[in-house]
């Protein structure tokens, strides 16, 4: 069940009088998701985002630690991008992401923390039901849409990074514990053999069933091995994608020179997905251009993912590389066109 107070007009889109509204499930976590959530809720009063939840740094870290919970901070971010852009939910997204900092005392236990995050925790606390405390957070917020997170469990993110070693000129594999250092191992080398703890944790029951009967499953942007991949890592959520009657869409980063993949081009991405998960397939791939310097090889990675690629320009004006929500909603908007539900 999802808490959803109305259409959304669509902005600076043209859309047809017999446009179907598409169930529209998201995957990812943190930035990326948001973005993608950013702009699908201008296409889909039907939305669902699942959220990554192995997240083991900052706020989220500590209160995961420190409370045993799922880590907040990525769920938080989702519900934030679904506020819509009105007085109250402009209002609620800046509480939700606004974060303590005391500048005079270091310690102050406050420090760091998310508003929401603690409101999520407390909601966790007094219904003692992870989804129900993220449907009351959505209500409060006006959420368009329902935010889920892919496990009921915290889970851990572990790798391994392949390094050169200059005293003896050879390769060494070196283990990576947690999301936070995987996060940044591709500086020092290749990541490698990432998977998840415990490995064959339960999907979270809502979040199978809304892939399950969705119109389209929307995958990506995000961290590759920290956001994206993880949701091919979980035993079932990997086989409700794969088997869904759902159309599949995976959304290509806007830089592909992250801390993660350092030395990843565009079809080495796809590459990681389908060595991870062969049995998954997309129907459409959806990427920037500019950010594609082999497009004959990028185009094959995706055929042997089964998909058809989709080219846009979707980052802002400025050239950073963050995605324009209105840019992003009309190539979602032309990949679901283009293909049908």
């Amino acid at each position: 069940m999802a808490f959803a107070t109305g259409p959304i007009p669509i902005q600076g889109l043209n859309r047809s009088d017999d446009y179907r509204n598409p169930s529209v499930v998201a995957l990812g976590g943190g930035h990326g998701l948001s973005a993608s959530l950013s702009a699908l809720r201008r296409l889909s009063t039907d939305l669902t985002a699942v959220v990554t939840v192995a997240d083991d740094g900052g706020s989220s870290g500590r209160l995961r630690n420190s409370f045993d919970v799922l880590p907040p901070g990525d769920l938080r971010m989702a519900l934030a991008a679904l506020c819509d852009d009105n007085d109250w939910g402009r209002t609620w997204r800046d509480v939700m992401q606004h974060r303590f900092e005391s500048l005079e005392n270091a310690d102050e236990p406050l420090n760091g923390h998310a508003v929401g995050n603690l409101l999520i925790l407390a909601l966790w606390e007094l219904l003692d039901n992870p989804v129900a405390g993220l449907r009351w957070a959505g209500a409060l917020l006006g959420a368009r849409g329902q935010v889920l997170p892919m496990s009921t469990v915290p889970l851990s993110i572990h790798g391994e990074v392949l390094e050169a070693d200059s005293a003896t000129d050879t390769l060494v594999r070196r283990r990576i514990e947690g999301q936070a250092k995987i996060a940044k191992a591709g500086h020092g080398g290749l990541v490698t053999n990432v998977s998840l703890d415990p490995p064959d944790a339960p999907a979270c029951a809502e979040a199978l069933e809304a892939i399950e009967l969705a119109d389209w499953v929307v995958l990506g942007p995000g961290s590759w091995y920290t956001s994206v991949l993880p949701h091919l890592l979980l035993p079932d959520m990997r086989q409700a994608i794969a088997s869904t009657t759902a159309k599949r869409l995976l959304t290509m980063n806007l830089d592909l020179e992250t801390a993660e993949t350092s030395g990843l081009d565009a079809a080495a991405h796809l590459e990681v997905l389908s060595r991870y998960a062969p049995e998954v397939k997309f129907d459409a791939i959806l990427a920037d251009e500019s950010l594609v310097n082999n497009k004959e090889r990028f185009e094959l990675a995706a055929q042997k993912l089964g998909a058809r690629t989709f080219f846009s320009r979707v980052g802002v004006s400025d050239g950073r590389a963050v995605h324009d929500p209105l840019r992003l909603a009309a190539a979602y908007h032309e990949v679901f066109t283009a293909i049908g539900s």
